[in-house]
């Protein structure tokens, strides 16, 4: 066994470790000088890595959300008996999960919520900026629920209930398609409802200027309206900086409109400061339009967003407001 100041012998000259590697890859292969290819993959890894990580580590909420399916079936597994029996079944496990992603927020992102007064002890129609991943939302109503003890159901996209996978975590969690019939419903039976009009579309393609695109849908005022329930702003400060896209790139563009699929590449993972900011509540009133209250409530939320976001978004600008103690008001 060779040791540690030793060198291997494959030719004639005795050669280090490294040195021997090399010169077997070189016999193996058969090509010349490959050591100049072997130092020229280890610079490229080395400028690239950073690059690499930045579109990795997007990956590691879609671990989290992974391992929250894991932990359900676990907890489904170990109480099924009580399954049978019990009609809050599910408690124990949306507080775990609670406390898994408020301790993820709080650990990489400095979490803070803010306004929570705001939101009203019936129902109400929370209407928030979608960031790239729904991942502040997710943060927003862990921390609700370890808070208030309130329970905020969201409306999704029809792509989330085709993830694999993802059944349990959606049915748990009582995400909803979204028609309008099950909206109002839910409403007028005391739930509190999360929506982002913009949906996939702004998540992918809206930008630091924070630009809001809702186009013309107002179908969310239409269900505020019919379960006579106030609409709630809300925003997220900085999130944008935590994960962007490529969505600038037009061929992104135009292949989600293709196939309507969220194939734009995202970077990022940033642990920049995230503060969530809940708006005065819009009251409900019998003689507005849908046209009319999505005008209003845009507005409400354009405000929220002026007041607490320094626009154009910078990540470092973003990532140094982790070390302020308190949030500064504008």
């Amino acid at each position: 066994m060779i040791g540690g100041n030793e060198s291997c012998t494959a030719g004639p000259i005795p050669m280090s470790y490294l040195t021997c590697l090399t010169y077997i890859l070189g016999e193996w292969t058969g090509v010349e000088h490959i050591e100049d290819y072997l130092s020229y993959a280890v610079y490229l890894l080395w400028v690239l890595f950073p690059l690499a990580v930045v579109f990795l580590l997007p990956g590691v909420l879609v671990i989290l959300f992974y391992v929250s399916i894991l932990l359900l079936h676990i907890y489904k597994r170990k109480n099924e008996l009580k399954e049978a029996y019990s009609n809050d079944f599910w408690d124990g496990a949306k507080q775990m999960l609670a406390t898994l992603w408020d301790g993820h927020g709080r650990i990489w992102h400095g979490y803070e919520l803010h306004g929570a007064e705001n939101i009203p002890e019936g129902p109400g129609l929370i209407v928030f900026y979608h960031g790239a991943t729904p991942a502040d939302y997710v943060y927003f109503m862990a921390r609700l629920l370890i808070q208030r003890k309130r329970y905020c159901h969201v409306v999704a996209d029809h792509f989330v209930f085709r993830l694999p996978g993802f059944k349990i975590l959606l049915d748990v969690h009582g995400v909803m398609h979204g028609p309008k019939e099950e909206c109002v419903t839910a409403l007028k039976k005391g739930y509190l409802i999360a929506i982002a009009p913009g949906g996939v579309r702004e998540a992918l393609f809206s930008d630091e200027m924070y630009t809001i695109i809702w186009g013309n849908r107002k179908g969310f005022a239409q269900v505020a309206i019919d379960a006579k329930v106030p609409i709630i702003p809300m925003f997220t400060q900085n999130v944008r900086e935590g994960i962007r896209t490529l969505g600038g790139i037009k061929i992104f563009r135009s292949l989600y409109e293709r196939i309507r699929l969220p194939v734009v590449p995202m970077y990022g993972g940033f642990p920049v400061k995230l503060r969530t900011f809940i708006g005065e509540p819009i009251p409900y009133e019998p003689n507005i339009t849908a046209e009319e209250l999505t005008a209003k409530t845009k507005a409400a939320l354009q405000a929220l967003i002026e007041r607490h976001q320094k626009i154009p978004g910078n990540i470092f600008r973003a990532l140094m407001e982790r070390f302020q103690t308190q949030k500064k008001e504008d």
